[in-house]
């Protein structure tokens, strides 16, 4: 099962999502998208900082029993507590259910997505539960953070003039 684990946990590192957000914002055609992504960007990045911030005032260890086998760690990584994918699987999960019109079948995926990124957390022995718990309200907070400070052309016309 660890492989499979470890390939969800791939599914929620902030790497490919930063990469594929970065991607589909210079690829978009729309306004609509391009200001969708924008902030999808803008949420990711200010969860990879708060993240870091928290780690680094905590720097709680992993647990014991955790394999330094994960993908991509920097330096605040060795810490656990709280953990950013649980963050990100939240944030990400609460956005496109608010910003992508998908059949009710899609959204319990998207559900699902996000609490398997969690438990898989603490499955693979990166993170004590409380970790992601307090990962998962954290992201869930957070997009309330981004909804508050919405990028639009309006209010932020110079990032929209780049693309």
């Amino acid at each position: 099962a660890r492989p499979l684990l470890k390939l969800v946990e791939v599914s929620g590192h902030g790497l490919p999502w930063l990469l594929g957000t970065a991607y589909g914002l210079c690829r978009s055609g729309s306004a609509a998208a391009r200001e969708v992504l924008l902030n999808l960007l803008f949420a990711l990045l200010l969860d990879l900082v708060l993240v870091a911030v928290v780690k680094g005032l905590v720097r709680r260890p992993r647990p014991t029993h955790n394999k330094m086998d994960m993908f991509v760690t920097l330096s605040v990584d060795k810490y656990s507590f709280p953990s950013g994918h649980a963050t990100r699987a939240a944030l990400v999960c609460r956005f496109v259910l608010h910003h992508l019109v998908l059949a009710v079948p899609l959204r319990v995926l998207v559900v699902l997505w996000a609490l398997i990124v969690s438990i898989s957390r603490v499955m693979l022995g990166r993170h004590n539960v409380t970790d992601v718990l307090f990962g998962l309200l954290l992201g869930y907070a957070l997009y309330s953070v981004v909804e508050y400070c919405w990028l639009s052309p309006l209010s932020a016309p110079a990032l929209f003039a780049l693309w």
